[in-house]
């Protein structure tokens, strides 16, 4: 087995340690410190300063190219759609914020439909921040609440395992299919994005997550994209066959990373951090809540969940940070640090998992058989791996632990399931030229 010195040097190399950085009250933003609350992390006495640009109002489908500009504001009201053949640019520095919630009507959500295409390249030092209106309005006494926005959605012609099929969290019209046969199709570039306070429940079990991708072909450029704070899944793949690296997901309400109906793309130099302020969503009225949870494919669409191809995508250098163990896990609503469940399979490589109760469970009706894991170091309160049906392809190089109470069994300090009394900002280093914000 590799040693947890020897574990940790591909970590340090690509994302570098997570460093914590302890800011006072009064001295930070409303968007680089917060409470310990988790629908009220922002407390301070200034919004973002591109909350005095312009405001431009943009509502309905966009059919015909367009560009946004850094010196103006975007307020999305409802549903916004990239349709028929239509681009939409924008630029480096771009901030985009929804107006007020109508009861009934979707926050603010920006789709690129399969016949739309996206050009969103930010910059490392110039990121575009889809975020709260909140941290935009001008006012000091406001802050940041998630599912102040609703979320971005890219839907694409690549294959999916169930041919065609509506988006999560959208009312079913045709634009908002996804799904088809063209595994390389291009909907565009998606990279130096934040996605801040996201999420929109239309109705139970249905939510807009903070970055969606469905059926996004491998032409598609997704990297360096973080999503916070949301009230669903931070990034969710339906199908498709996309590649993302550099992502981070923080403290999303559900599941940092959820995969479903056949992905088989590759996730690389990624992160996904618990909060143990999150409120949770439930399931059957008990939270399940995972650092990544995959599944094949629902049970209505098949109760074998054999539907090819098979949810099966590839983790390389991502990392899952759960939290501390109080008595009381369940209390805390996380559950798995990685779940794989009806029919889905997966390959880890240089993944490292620690602080939930179980690090891996595979569920009975998974592909433990099918999966396999490769130099990866699994920590569990409770368990390490459990592998239900047949075991899992042991490629070499695996530590896996049980330790009931040491959240950071690998070496990586996790002060921030536990910042009483003032906020902490985690900082990335190698991503730290200003695209990324960790804050709590």
């Amino acid at each position: 087995m590799k040693t947890k010195k020897t574990k940790m040097k591909n970590f340090k190399s690509l994302i570098g340690l997570l460093s914590i950085v302890a800011v006072s009250f009064t001295a930070c933003k409303k968007n680089e410190g917060g409470s310990s609350a988790f629908g009220n992390r922002s407390t301070s006495a200034a919004d973002y300063s591109q909350s005095s640009l312009p405001v431009v109002a943009v509502s309905g489908d966009i059919t015909s190219s367009v560009t946004w500009t850094a010196g103006n504001v975007y307020e999305l009201s409802g549903i916004v759609t990239v349709r028929n053949g239509a681009t939409l640019t924008i630029q480096p520095g771009t901030y985009i914020k929804a107006s007020a919630n109508t009861p009934g009507v979707q926050n603010g959500v920006l789709v690129i439909a399969k016949d739309g295409t996206i050009n969103a390249a930010g910059t490392a030092a110039d990121p575009i921040v889809f975020t709260s209106r909140n941290l935009l309005d001008g006012n000091a006494g406001t802050t940041g609440t998630p599912g102040d926005f609703g979320g971005v959605i890219i839907l694409g012609n690549a294959t999916i395992n169930v041919g065609d099929k509506l988006i999560e969290g959208l009312a079913n019209e045709a634009k908002f299919h996804y799904g088809g046969s063209n595994d390389a199709d291009n909907r565009g570039t998606f990279q130096y994005v934040r996605i801040e306070y996201a999420g929109f429940q239309l109705a139970p079990n249905v939510e807009v997550n903070g970055l969606t991708l469905g059926g996004v072909g491998n032409g598609t450029t997704i990297d360096h994209v973080q999503v916070s704070y949301g009230l669903d899944d931070g990034f969710e793949f339906f199908g498709g066959t996309v590649n993302a690296s550099n992502l981070i997901a923080l403290a999303s309400d559900d599941d940092q990373f959820d995969f479903d109906n056949g992905f088989t793309g590759t996730l690389s130099d990624a992160v996904a951090i618990a909060d143990k302020n999150s409120t949770h969503s439930t399931s059957s009225g008990a939270s399940d809540s995972n650092g990544i949870e995959s599944d094949n494919n629902a049970p209505a669409e098949d109760a074998t969940f054999s539907l090819t191809p098979k949810t099966h995508p590839t983790l390389i250098n991502v990392n899952v940070f759960g939290t501390e163990n109080p008595s009381g896990i369940a209390g805390l609503g996380y559950r798995n640090g990685i779940r794989e469940r009806r029919g889905s399979e997966v390959t880890l490589i240089d993944v490292i998992v620690s602080g939930y109760p179980r690090g891996i469970a595979f569920d009975a009706d998974a592909n433990a058989s099918l999966s396999d894991l490769n130099s990866t170091s699994v920590h569990g309160f409770t368990s390490a791996v459990t592998a239900a049906v047949g075991s899992y392809v042991d490629g070499g190089g695996n530590s896996l632990v049980v330790n009931p109470t040491n959240a950071s069994y690998f070496g990586v300090s996790q002060p921030w399931y536990n910042t009483p009394g003032s906020p902490a900002t985690v900082t990335l280093p190698t991503w730290s030229a200003g695209w990324s914000k960790l804050v709590f």
